[in-house]
């Protein structure tokens, strides 16, 4: 029988608020994280608005120095972990060599270090390139994102990447509970960091006409997934960060536990660069694959949280996949799209789910969709529309797709005895 594999500790950097509780808190309460850009002039560009982190200070976190030497995405994951390591109970300066040894980082990322490297060529077009970092070819490349981490507080375990566009830190999380059961680690820093806001990164995708350009004047009603007036994504960042660990060896240090790893399931329609293919097949077939491993029934799933990334396409696509993966079940499965909320933080999308469902778990109360305004005929099943419910959930999943025709899927357990007497109070 393969180990169990738990969450002990959660980090946040959101949209919404800087720090779990915070985020939680303004997630149950519905209060929107999207605002008008301020991190740099959006006046040129059709979209003007994004799940931006404000208030965030990296200095915080990393020294001036190396703050001049990579992507905002390091500090951002740096600040997550930590948290999410104190959360756990663990202290990396008192571990002796050995235990540092089996810990490992695996985190996903979609864009990576892609704000450092236009940061660089701004510096080098505009004849300012003695002021380019050194460090500017490392810091680029995606797997260092990883080994900051793993610098930071010194562990030595193995350190990877793993990059799928909007599935990554879905299957970082998928592949960190797979590490720890066939025995490469004891203890996984495993979660998602994604920093895509900059000029050039939001003209690239406003060329793709995926961008919402109706609610620069309303940021907050701008992300609306499964409402019929829906017209696009709103871009976003943060990072949600985890500590994994085997079952035994949580109870054995009397840890606080979050919920189980329970199954993960992973596939690929092989279909487009950006489209999905309208049976929605492969994304149910990712689902049933991940409640297979964990041995769970439609009936037993108590809440998903959806990808919903507030495009017509996505969301009729998903909910399809959904009843396919459900079956009639599927009718009377409240889910939510967190993105209503935070917008959409590209690679890392799948651990701020993770995070949401988690506390969900703990608190009995399932977080709501915000924007949720206009029915669309044909993404009829129950959203929780503006407002958090109470509910206790034994069993959730956890939803994402990506470009290139990529779909992941978690499921989350709860594990008896190891959550308090929380109660929704939002």
């Amino acid at each position: 029988m393969k180990p169990r594999v738990v969450v002990t500790g959660i980090g946040a950097v959101s949209p919404n608020g800087i720090g779990r509780e915070v985020f939680w808190s303004a997630t149950l309460q519905g209060k929107s994280g999207v605002r008008q850009i301020q991190s740099f002039d959006a006046t040129p560009l059709p979209v003007k608005i994004a799940g931006e982190v404000v208030g965030f200070d990296p200095h915080e976190h990393i020294s001036e120095k190396d703050a001049a030497h990579v992507s905002r995405v390091v500090p951002l994951a740096i600040a997550a972990a930590r948290e999410a390591i104190r959360d756990a109970d663990l202290d990396p300066a008192l571990m002796p060599l050995e235990d540092r040894r089996r810990v490992a980082v695996l985190l996903g990322t979609g864009g990576g270090g892609q704000e450092f490297v236009q940061r660089q060529l701004s510096l080098y077009l505009s004849g300012h390139a003695k002021q380019c970092s050194v460090y500017t070819i490392p810091s680029a490349t995606m797997g260092t994102l990883a080994s900051e981490i793993s610098m930071y507080f010194g562990f030595r375990g193995f350190s990877h990447v793993i990059s799928t566009g909007c599935t990554s830190s879905t299957d970082a999380l998928g592949y960190a509970m797979q590490n720890i059961q066939c025995g490469m680690a004891d203890t996984v820093i495993c979660g998602g960091a994604d920093a895509p806001l900059s000029f050039l990164i939001m003209k690239a995708f406003t060329l793709m006409r995926i961008l919402t350009t109706s609610w620069n004047d309303q940021p907050e009603r701008g992300s609306r997934p499964f409402s019929a007036d829906r017209d696009g994504f709103v871009l976003g960042e943060g990072a949600w960060m985890f500590v994994l660990e085997r079952y035994e060896q949580a109870v054995a240090r009397g840890a606080r536990i979050y919920g189980e790893l329970a199954g993960y399931g992973s596939t690929c329609e092989a279909f487009h660069r950006v489209r999905l293919e309208e049976n929605g097949e492969e994304p149910a077939r990712a689902i049933q694959l991940a409640m297979e491993q964990a041995g769970v029934t439609a009936e037993q799933i108590g809440y998903v949280n959806l990808h919903g990334t507030s495009t017509e396409l996505n969301d009729r696509i998903e909910t399809r996949a959904l009843k396919l993966a459900l079956g009639k079940r599927a009718y009377n499965v409240p889910c939510s799209a967190l993105k209503s909320l935070i917008g959409h933080p590209q690679g890392a999308c799948g651990a701020a789910g993770v995070a949401a469902t988690l506390l969900a778990m703990r608190d009995n109360c399932l977080p709501p969709t915000i924007n949720l305004d206009v029915p669309d005929p044909n993404c009829d099943l129950d959203y929780i529309p503006r407002h958090c419910r109470p509910a206790k959930i034994d069993h959730a999943v956890c939803n994402c797709i990506a470009f290139g025709s990529k779909n992941s899927a978690l499921v989350l357990s709860r594990v008896n005895g190891f959550h308090g007497d929380s109660s929704c109070s939002a």
